[in-house]
């Protein structure tokens, strides 16, 4: 497995909206060192984009499937990743 850095990004489907998603997923990709946003979209889906070590990225990608355990994660789709993130650090949009 590599370890270099990687930017992916997914959409997350199911009850992941007033529920704490955003904060704590944030809150995750802070503890395993990634850069990247998330957002809450229209459609009633959360989007989330991060770059790091490949390690750290799967190992969000794993968490988002189950999410907090106020969510129920429907599906998780991978979507194509925007431009890397021009600041320091995760953080939730509004």
């Amino acid at each position: 497995m590599s370890s270099g850095p990687v930017m992916r990004a997914w959409l997350i489907h199911g009850r992941v909206q007033g529920v704490g998603f955003r904060w704590h997923a944030v809150q995750r990709a802070r503890e395993l060192g990634l850069v990247g946003r998330v957002w809450n979209r229209r459609d009633g889906s959360v989007e989330l984009h991060a770059s790091g070590p490949t390690a750290s990225v799967e190992s969000l990608e794993r968490w988002l499937a189950h999410g907090p355990e106020a969510a129920s994660v429907e599906r998780v789709e991978a979507v194509p990743a925007g431009p890397a993130a021009t600041e320091p650090g995760f953080k939730a949009l509004l």
